[in-house]
């Protein structure tokens, strides 16, 4: 299944994931992960160096391995394949830090109250 990908918007028009992907200062770095993205959009879960994991729920994660950094980008889909990018982070831990696991479900929250 291929995907569309989308960016989450708070109510004053702003896209959180956008911003995390244009703050990274290597090019080549930023390059490589809107690659990762659009391979999501032309191969779905087949797309190359990008894994998907289900944190509950509707809430899932991508994992991005970019130059050795460990991104992560929570996600959820609806409507079949309409892919929204929530949050953003770069890991550091083992394990996915609370706070970032809970602004991604807050952001979901919304989003799906808006498309009711």
């Amino acid at each position: 299944m291929i995907f569309y990908v989308n960016y989450w918007r708070n109510p004053s028009g702003k896209a959180p994931v956008e911003k995390y992907i244009d703050e990274i200062d290597r090019k080549e770095e930023r390059a490589e992960l809107l690659s990762a993205l659009k391979g999501i959009q032309e191969y779905g879960t087949d797309a190359v160096g990008v894994e998907f994991r289900q944190i509950e729920s509707k809430l899932w994660e991508l994992k991005i391995r970019v130059h050795g950094k460990h991104h992560r980008i929570f996600y959820v889909v609806l409507k079949g394949n309409d892919m929204f990018l929530l949050h953003s982070y770069l890991k550091k831990t083992p394990k996915a830090p609370a706070k970032e696991i809970e602004t991604a479900k807050q952001r979901m929250k919304q989003l799906l109250e808006a498309k009711q």
